[in-house]
């Protein structure tokens, strides 16, 4: 995985003033581009098109203080139609338009070309688990909310809460397949993983496919395929949120396996009344790499 995320960033600056067509590059690098783009911001900590949008802002400044060609041919140079846009784009990665650079030289905010280097890591054992589920239906109730990487998210709390407490021992007579539980899943995530993407939660339980589903719920349906889980115990949410950053950074590159599109489940197996606390599973979607 390093050394895709190398290449990729070695052919992203290789094409700089073109279209950047990642499921092209995903194929060529033998992943998919859903697994590339997620690796990619939870490595870097920026989407890619971010990265990318940065470098061509980066490279474009450069041309600007050269001077040698006027601002529409360089903003059509780096895929913009017009020196508007183009202006918009510059201003919003140095903080100030390319008038002012060409004047003045900046001052530029400028984006190093990336490298991907394994570290000495992994020292803290993952608790993990690979599983085959057969296709089952996530029930419950739904929201769209925005994602957020540190600590509780406002937004789910308030979705949860709205819920009566006798609908929770509801849903949980319904459950009948694993994982088991109350489940918190995510839902149409951005693959980018951009803080503040929506994304839809669901509040439910994973039920079989024979199961009548009653009327007032929403369903998900989950085909079948593997799943890899993930095992955390300790303060909550911050335990449950650093495991999931290390798949990314230590269980991914180390082992043969990839994400794939579906729904990311956390069941909660003990927790303690104020939810400071909590041994959890977490479920993601994979695929052998």
């Amino acid at each position: 995985m390093i050394s895709a995320l190398n290449r990729l960033v070695d052919l992203v600056e290789e094409h700089l003033t073109e279209e950047f067509d990642v499921d092209a590059v995903a194929g060529r690098l033998g992943t998919t581009e859903y697994h590339l783009r997620r690796m990619f911001s939870s490595l870097a900590g920026m989407p890619l098109s971010e990265y990318i949008r940065r470098r061509r802002m980066t490279v474009a400044a450069a041309d600007l203080v050269r001077g040698g060609d006027d601002l529409l041919s360089i903003a059509v140079r780096y895929g913009y139609g017009s020196t508007e846009a183009f202006g918009r784009a510059f201003r919003a990665v140095h903080g100030v338009g390319p008038g002012d650079v060409r004047r003045c030289g900046g001052p530029l905010r400028t984006q190093s070309q990336l490298r991907f280097r394994l570290t000495v890591e992994g020292n803290t054992p993952m608790h993990t688990r690979i599983v085959d589920r057969p296709a089952f239906r996530l029930v419950g109730h739904a929201a769209r909310v925005p994602l957020i990487h540190h600590g509780v998210n406002p937004h789910i709390q308030r979705h949860i809460a709205a819920l009566p407490a006798q609908e929770h021992s509801r849903l949980k007579s319904l459950g009948n397949a694993e994982p088991a539980g109350l489940l918190q899943v995510l839902h149409d995530l951005n693959p980018d993983s951009t803080e503040g993407s929506e994304l839809t939660y669901l509040h439910g339980v994973a039920i079989d496919t024979d199961t009548a589903v009653p009327t007032d719920l929403e369903t998900l349906e989950v085909p079948a395929g593997t799943w890899a889980v993930f095992r955390t115990a300790g303060p909550h949410p911050q335990t449950l949120q650093a495991a999931w950053a290390a798949t990314a950074t230590e269980w991914f590159p180390s082992n043969p396996w990839r994400l794939r599109p579906g729904p990311s489940m956390v069941a909660f197996l003990e927790r303690a009344a104020d939810f400071s606390t909590a041994t959890c599973e977490l479920w993601l979607p994979v695929e052998p790499d």
